[in-house]
C-alpha cells in the first residue's frame, strides 16, 4: 500500500520538486498552499489532491490535520516546507519582523506537527521534516538574519524535544538545512552568485524521499546538512 505524505508549501520551487518525487515514487500526496499554478503535472493525478489551508492559523491546522487522519487512517509522513525568509541584523529585527519570521516559520509547522505527531505516536509510525537553516546552525551565517535564524532554530530545537519523546517508537522527526536553493527567485536576487555551487529543489526531494523511504529508518535525530557546494 501507498504510504501518505502531506507536503506544506507544495507550490513552492521546493514543493513543487518534492511533490512531483512523490508522484513519482507512488506515494499518495495531500499538497497544501494557497494555488496550484505550478502543479499542472499533477492536476490529474489519482495520488495527488490540493488544499487551502491557513497554516498560519491554529484551529484551521488542527482542523485540516484531523480531517485528514480520520479519512485516510494513518499520516505515514510530513513534509513542512511552508516558510518565509527575511534579512535583518538586530538593529533592524524588531518585534513585529520577529514575530513575522516566528510565525512563517515556527508557527505553520508547530499547528500542524502537534496533532500530527500525537497521531504517529498512537500509530507506532511517522516521519516528520522540519526545514531548517545553514543561519540557523552557524552564527557567522545568520548574523544579519536574526528574525530568520532564531525561527528556523526553534524548529531544530522542537526537533530534538520530540525525538526524546519518541523513544521507543517508530517515529522520527528530522530536520533539513539547505544552504542557498537554486530557484529562479535566489537566482534574480543574486545574479552575480555561483548557481552550481547551490543546492538543488530535486537534490533536496531526493533526500527527503529517502527519509519516508524507510531506507532511513535506522537513523534518528537526523540534520541533514543540504549546504551542496556552497
Amino acid at each position: 500500500m501507498a504510504k501518505t505524505i502531506l507536503i506544506t508549501g507544495a507550490n513552492g520551487n521546493l514543493g513543487t520538486a518534492v511533490v512531483k518525487k512523490f508522484l513519482e515514487e507512488d506515494y499518495k500526496v495531500i499538497g497544501v498552499d494557497h494555488s496550484g499554478n505550478h502543479l499542472g503535472f499533477a492536476n490529474n493525478h489519482p495520488q495527488f489532491e490540493l488544499h487551502a489551508v491557513n497554516l498560519a492559523d491554529e484551529a484551521a491546522s488542527d482542523t485540516f490535520a484531523k480531517e485528514a487522519i480520520s479519512l485516510y487512517k494513518q499520516i505515514d509522513g510530513a513534509l513542512l516546507l511552508a516558510g518565509g525568509f527575511a534579512m535583518g541584523d538586530i538593529a533592524a529585527t524588531d518585534g513585529e519582523a520577529l514575530r513575522k519570521m516566528f510565525t512563517l516559520n515556527f508557527e505553520t509547522a508547530y499547528y500542524l506537527v502537534r496533532p500530527l505527531f500525537q497521531h504517529m505516536m498512537e500509530n507506532g509510525y511517522g516521519r516528520i521534516v522540519l526545514v531548517g537553516a545553514r543561519p540557523a546552525l552557524q552564527p557567522e551565517a545568520g548574523k544579519n538574519l536574526i528574525g530568520y535564524a532564531l525561527s528556523k532554530s526553534l524548529l531544530v530545537q522542537l526537533a530534538n524535544l520530540l525525538n526524546e519523546a519518541a523513544k521507543g517508537k517508530n517515529v522520527v522527526v528530522s530536520v533539513i538545512a539547505p544552504s542557498t536553493i537554486d530557484t529562479p527567485a535566489n537566482r534574480a536576487d543574486m545574479p552575480k552568485a555561483d548557481f552550481e555551487s547551490w543546492v538543488k529543489p530535486a537534490e533536496i526531494a531526493e533526500v527527503l524521499e529517502f527519509i519516508c523511504s524507510g531506507k532511513s529508518d535506522p537513523l534518528r535525530k537526523s540534520v541533514y546538512h543540504l549546504y551542496g557546494n556552497a
